[in-house]
């Protein structure tokens, strides 16, 4: 599958933007290797952030008014295992939240941050988490994709 991407970086104190692609890189292809799609060409846009931003866009869209750690917003609806088409969609993710909880969870900030984007790029190609059942769906998923690239499971207390 070839994803190409756009990244953008609007708020201090994150790595430079040649290490963020580096990180994207291995955990686009972890993802699609993943979800099996070798044969897809489609397009993505990432934006690294802070958490006044990101609140922002949170109060706007999703109508609550607080920062969060990553917002997905896919181009096109589709099902879980569906092909996705030529635009993936956006994700956002902000460093402060991003840093408070690597740290509050003894994780590394690259291993949370990997950890974002494979969570973001699962709800682009339709997963979700609104009931148990697609919970433990998406979990799994991120738990395969990310112990491909070497990062311990996320929801292992």
């Amino acid at each position: 599958m070839t994803v190409r991407y756009d990244v953008a970086i609007n708020a201090d104190g994150w790595q430079s933007e040649h290490s963020l692609r580096m990180l994207v890189d291995r955990v686009l292809e972890a993802t699609l290797h993943g979800l099996e799609f070798d044969d897809v060409d489609s397009e993505l846009s990432l934006v690294f952030t802070d958490d006044a931003n990101i609140r922002t866009i949170n109060a706007k869209w999703r109508h609550i008014d607080k920062a969060t750690n990553v917002l997905s917003f896919p181009a096109f609806p589709i099902q879980p295992g569906q092909r996705p088409g030529p635009i993936l969609g956006d994700i956002v993710i902000a460093r402060e939240t991003v840093q408070r909880e690597a740290q509050e969870e003894n994780k590394g900030f690259d291993d949370h941050l990997s950890h974002l984007i494979v969570h973001g790029l699962l709800h682009l190609t339709g997963y979700d988490h609104q009931n148990d059942d697609e919970a433990e769906q998406m979990e799994s998923l991120e738990r395969k994709i990310l112990a491909s690239l070497g990062i311990s499971d996320p929801y292992n207390d």
